[in-house]
């Protein structure tokens, strides 16, 4: 699959099947063009002729219609990470949310500390010879059942170093309680942190809630400011939801880029409440705010103040590899959501659907026919996806997605599609003015 196209005035080319990114001028982005059958281009002989050379060339270098992958490669069975559902209640009631404000359309609850080591358990018992393990801890708000996390990493830890294995924890909190002891502990024993904040006081005041309904960036913001201080150079991400009462959703990202946050990411609302929900008739809105973040992200990277922005931050040569980019997320398969009641599913969008619960922790056995139809699940199974230019980076996009709007893991969601896409052709053209230092 080759891609041809235009971003801020630059021509690019982009080949999927060796992952090359080649800038090129108006003529030859035409002739390419014509040869994909998108239009005529008039063009002399003689020059015409030239540029034959050179695609001929890149043709015979391997980087230009490049062969594709055609067979997804066998996946693994061994278990590689959970998310830990270590509290079904959240200290916030934010409208968008799709875990139901934290209690997932059923009791709010919180993990006991014999259900985590279960998981645990279950985790290292089925990773095989894998040696790095991964837990994420999830909710509703997790630092509501801070004793428990606090005990699980202790006890994953011991666990895993009998093995010689290694535990990589991860915990996303919306900062409330994000201080003091709490926080030391996070900064110390934590691989990720993922910190939700909207972006400007006003957005996020406007969907994300208290209990009693009043705004909370003001209980948000200053500790995870705080936080980041601490942070230093170990990772983290500040993560934002833009909805439709925000389609300037570039403000919000340069808002959390000015104060002072260096990882940010900012992702499109999945909600089916009409005045917040992302429709079609909205994405010419959205793709033109992400070619303003694009100017602004590759403003601010010219002048020293750069940041992280999620979506632009692409690798073409570095990884994943490609049997990776095939195999997709994982979810269902090598990945899956645990339940403050120890059930078991694919993975944290799937919770409380009763349709995909595969067994529980104190049980150890999984469904086979639920976990067959993720395991076999991959980008050669999504529809639509053979001819998209960015099927090897997004991997035929999110099976919760997928299904929640289409009811099938395996038939892409539409809007989400357009986004992607936009997102990496900006992605590409930053790529290629680093590559340039300019």
């Amino acid at each position: 699959m080759v891609h041809v196209f235009e971003n801020h005035g630059n021509y690019y080319i982009f080949d999927s099947g060796s992952a090359s990114l080649h800038e090129c001028d108006e003529t030859a982005a035409r002739l390419l063009k014509e040869k994909l059958g998108q239009g005529k281009a008039e063009i002399p002989a003689q020059e015409r002729a030239a540029y034959e050379a050179d695609f001929a060339e890149l043709r015979q270098n391997g980087l230009l219609f490049a062969p594709e992958p055609s067979v997804c490669p066998a996946k693994s069975d061994k278990v590689k990470a959970l998310c830990l559902h270590i509290c079904h209640d959240c200290n916030l009631r934010c409208r968008y949310c799709f875990a139901d404000e934290g209690a997932y359309h059923a009791e709010r609850q919180a993990m006991s500390f014999e259900t985590a080591k279960r998981a645990i358990d279950f985790l290292i018992a089925g990773s095989g010879d894998r040696r790095v393990l991964e837990a994420d801890f999830f909710g509703g708000e997790p630092l509501m059942n801070f004793d428990v996390v606090k005990k699980t990493v202790l006890y994953g830890k011991e666990e895993a170093a009998k093995r010689g294995k290694t535990f990589l924890f991860t915990l996303t909190t919306n900062g409330v309680l994000l201080k003091g002891e709490i926080a030391d502990f996070l900064n110390e024993e934590m691989e990720n942190v993922v910190l939700s904040l909207d972006g400007r006081p006003e957005v996020h005041d406007a969907v994300r809630k208290t209990v009693n309904g009043k705004g909370s960036f003001d209980l948000c913001y200053n500790n995870i400011r705080e936080f980041v201080k601490k942070r230093g150079d170990k990772k983290y991400y500040v993560r934002g939801t833009f909805t439709a009462k925000n389609l300037d959703f570039s403000k919000d990202v340069l808002f959390l880029a000015d104060s002072g946050f260096a990882s940010i990411s900012m992702e499109p609302v999945v909600t089916d409440i009409p005045e917040l929900a992302i429709t079609e008739a909205m994405l010419p809105r959205i793709c033109e705010e992400y070619d303003i973040l694009c100017d602004a992200y590759l403003q601010r990277w010219r002048e020293g103040r750069g940041f992280g922005f999620f979506h632009f931050d692409i690798d073409l040569e570095g990884g994943p590899c490609l049997s990776k980019r095939v195999s997709a997320c994982g979810a269902g398969n090598e990945y899956f959501s645990v339940l403050p009641n120890g059930d078991i599913y694919p993975c944290h969008q799937f919770a409380g659907d009763t349709d995909f619960c595969m067994g529980s922790v104190y049980a150890g056995e999984l469904d086979a026919a639920i976990r067959g139809k993720f395991k076999t699940s991959c980008l050669f199974t999504r529809k639509n996806c053979d001819l998209c230019f960015a099927k090897f980076i997004c991997s035929g996009g999110c099976s919760a997605n997928n299904y929640h709007f289409n009811g099938d893991i395996d038939v892409p969601y539409g809007v989400t599609c357009v986004m992607m896409k936009k997102r990496i052709e900006c992605a590409m053209h930053i790529l290629a003015e680093k590559k340039k230092g300019r």
